[in-house]
This record gives C-alpha cells, structure tokens and sequence, in this order.
C-alpha cells in the first residue's frame, strides 16, 4: 500500500522548482496557476531568495503548486492513500479528486493572503518544543497561554502564541526538553487565525467538489475522509486547528502503509515518518525534489501502489 505526502510550509528552499521548468508545459502551468493564486509561481520557484518565499502569501500556493506539478508526471491513479501537512492538505486533497487543481492553487492563494493579513493583527509567534514528556510539554505550553498548534511526532510538538508567552516558555522550558523559536509570520492553526478561517470560508463553500476516489487522510485527526465537502470543512476548520500529523502517521502505520513518497520539497515529512514509523514494517521511503527522482518515484509506485483506479480522472 503507497501513500503519497505533500509537504507543508518551511520546507521551501530558493529555487527548488528551476529543474521542473525542463518538463514539457510546466511553465505555462505554473503561469496559469500563478494567475489563479495572485502571484509569480514562477519567479517565486526560481529566483526569489529565501526571505521572499519566507512569506505567508507566497509561500503557500508555491508548495501546493509544487506538489500538484510533481504529481502530474506520476500513475497516481495507482495512488492508494493521501495526505498533506497543513496546506499541504490542499495539494492532497486535489490529488485524492476531492478538488480540481484549479480550485486547490486558488484556495492556496486565498489562505495564504488572509493568514498573512491574520498574523499583521498582532505579534504573535511559534517555538518548536523537542523532547520532554508528552504530558508536561503540553501543560507547560497551556501554562504560558499558549496552543499546541503542531503535534508531528513523539516528541515533537510547536507552540504558539503572543511572543511574550513563547519567551516565558523558552526561559523556563519542560524537563528534558529544548524551545527553540521559528521564524514564522505569526501563531499559525491557532484562534489567532480566526480572521482566516473566516475569509477561507466564504470562498470554501463556493468551490465544486468530488468525494475522495482514495483514501484521504485529514490532519485535524487523522482519520480518513470519505466525504467531498467533509474535507473542504475540515480544510477550513484546520487553519485555527491544530495539526495532528502524529496521528496521521499512526493511520498509516494501522492501514499497513509500505511504502511513502513526499512530494517536492521533499525531505521533512519523509524524515518524521523514518523517525516515527521505524523497525519491522517499517515503509520503505521515497522522496522527489527534481525531475532526476522521478524513476524511483515511479518504481516505488509500480511495487507498493494498488491497481489503477478506474474512472479516477483527477
């Protein structure tokens, strides 16, 4: 059984889509797209340096983009299971058929700006908490008035919150545990978000949907989504929700997922799933970040995918 992962925010690197621009009709793709998300996908791929694509605006309809123009040179109609971190979801959600890739790139465009314009409201921030135990790494973040905005594996978990709250918590971290601040826009799948939410929700409910033609995991709990427009709500909802990818990984663990392949830009969720879903059974991985990976993509999917899927057109 394959699954195949689309990455989320932070994982962009400059100039990371230069060598997809060869493929045949990739870049008048990616200009259509760019039309449909209100900004330059191209420039953004190729020659924007790190602090311009670091924008909320930007950065998100980039990694959706990305990953639906990778998908688009694979059988993904061989595709057993899909999932996305955070927007991420959108470029999933597109490929499980629930979205045409049109409306998951306008989408994108769409949460990126409006949480981009959430985060200018007031300062707010996020810090990764490493290690320490489960339960006390919560307490303590819920002490400071902060929210557990990522949960991505064991012993992994990212607060967020007014930055003064972020600086208590690093000066008096959980034991056997290390904060370490993130270089974000602001407190991110938090009630700070609500603004977002909000405006995602009034171009969400004018969006022409399928139900899933495989198996879609959400991260607001990781389990699979059978319903088209379930997974717009939940698309929506997870903008101030947090991310459960831990229990996404446990729903591949429990669906007996052998093999895994992360989408371009490849490499962070690939490693937490190495991390988290190690020893016997243990998938065998894949990532793809330039078209030179796209034969090992392709075996992986010959060997671990299911068969075709018949009439699955997105």
């Amino acid at each position: 059984m394959l699954a195949v992962l689309s990455p989320g925010q932070g994982s962009q690197k400059p100039g990371f889509l230069i060598p997809w621009l060869d493929l045949p009709g990739a870049e008048t793709k990616l200009r259509w797209w760019s039309a449909l998300a209100g900004v330059d996908l191209v420039h953004l791929g190729t020659k924007a340096d790190a602090d311009e694509i670091k924008d909320t605006a930007r950065t998100q309809p980039l990694l959706v983009a990305a990953s639906l123009l990778a998908a688009g040179e694979l059988p993904v109609n061989r595709v057993d299971v899909v999932a996305g971190h955070s927007v991420g979801e959108l470029g999933a959600t597109a490929i499980a058929g629930v979205l045409p890739a049109e409306a998951a790139i306008a989408l994108a465009g769409v949460r990126g700006r409006e949480m981009a314009a959430a985060c200018a409201l007031e300062p707010t921030g996020m810090s990764a908490v490493l290690g320490g135990d489960p339960e006390e790494v919560l307490a303590a973040i819920e002490k400071h008035g902060l929210h557990p905005a990522n949960l991505n594996a064991t012993g992994q978990v990212v607060a967020a919150g007014s930055l003064d709250g972020l600086a208590a918590l690093g000066e008096e971290p959980p034991a056997k545990a290390r904060v370490r601040a993130l270089e974000v826009a602001g407190a991110f799948h938090t009630p700070y978000m609500a603004p977002a939410e909000a405006a995602l929700a009034q171009i969400a409910g004018g969006v022409s949907v399928a139900d899933p033609v495989r198996i879609l995991l959400s991260d607001l709990d990781g389990t699979a989504v059978t319903s088209g427009p379930e997974m717009v709500g939940r698309l929506v909802r997870q903008v101030t929700a947090p991310v459960r990818w831990d229990l996404v990984m446990r729903t591949l663990a429990d669906r007996g997922v052998t093999g895994v392949l992360e989408l371009p830009p490849a490499g962070t969720l690939a490693g937490l799933v190495k991390r988290e879903l190690k020893g016997e059974g243990a998938p065998e991985i894949v990532t793809l970040n330039t078209p030179d990976d796209l034969p090992a993509a392709q075996d992986l999917i010959a060997r671990h995918g299911g068969h075709p899927i018949e009439g699955a057109t997105r």
